[in-house]
């Protein structure tokens, strides 16, 4: 099934939060970032190359209400998403919907790497809406997290067909020669994360973070990214 736009209105398709994380780990002229290849038979991003993630449920609002994180990391989170959806429900509820989130975050990089991170290794990073006219929509918020000694992702997860480790100078090389496809949000986070230079630069960082609602023309690997320009503060 293609992830290409179809008729449709935006009521006719919910727009699900979700949660991608950008794994990094240090390598020899620079960084690598963990992705994995998608199946073909997926109904949405077929065939990609993204990183580990998913939609948030109803367990990861329970992670929060049972106190499983810590409300100063949520509470921080939550200012670093104002400018998104996040307080679309009201500034109370904000750090509850940044733990849902981030604790979506932490579920899916344990169910489909075995790799259970520590909250604070999460940094937010960006967050893009899929547009309307695609069979599935979501408002997707993703992370970054440098990887500690000893911590491995594995390839366990049945919706990709490979799980690996790659520069990102080699993923984008692979993807010009035709080789791979990846989603516009996928190429521009890695984009943003390949400017700050160095893994410690890129956690250093601090995103100003607001919503991508990228033109449905833009959301494929062959177009150019508009208005998703991100500044950041030192």
């Amino acid at each position: 099934m293609t992830t290409s736009p179809i008729p449709a209105t935006p009521a006719e398709v919910p727009i699900r939060k979700a949660a991608s994380v950008l794994l990094l780990r240090e390598a020899a002229g620079g960084f690598e970032v963990f992705v994995q290849h998608r199946v073909n038979t997926m109904d949405f991003a077929a065939g990609m190359v993204v990183y580990p993630g998913g939609r948030v449920d109803a367990q990861d609002g329970q992670a929060v209400a049972a106190g499983e994180l810590d409300p100063a990391l949520l509470s921080e989170h939550a200012r670093q998403w104002a400018r998104t959806s996040i307080l679309g429900e009201g500034p109370d509820r904000a750090e509850h919907l940044a733990g849902e989130i981030l604790a979506a975050a932490r579920r899916e990089v344990f169910e489909e790497t075995g790799l259970l991170l520590d909250p604070g290794q999460l940094r937010p990073w960006a967050n893009w809406v899929t547009p309307a006219g695609f069979p599935r929509r979501f408002d997707t918020y993703f992370f970054v997290a440098a990887l500690r000694a000893g911590q491995e992702p594995l390839h366990q997860t049945t919706e990709a067909v490979i799980s690996t480790w790659i520069s990102p100078q080699e993923l984008f090389a692979s993807l010009e020669r035709g080789e791979i496809k990846m989603m516009r949000p996928t190429q521009r986070t890695l984009r943003d994360a390949m400017e700050q230079g160095s893994i410690e630069q890129i956690i250093a960082s601090e995103p100003a973070i607001s919503s991508v609602h990228p033109d449905p023309r833009d959301s494929l690997s062959g177009n150019a990214v508009r208005n998703s320009e991100k500044q950041f503060n030192a």
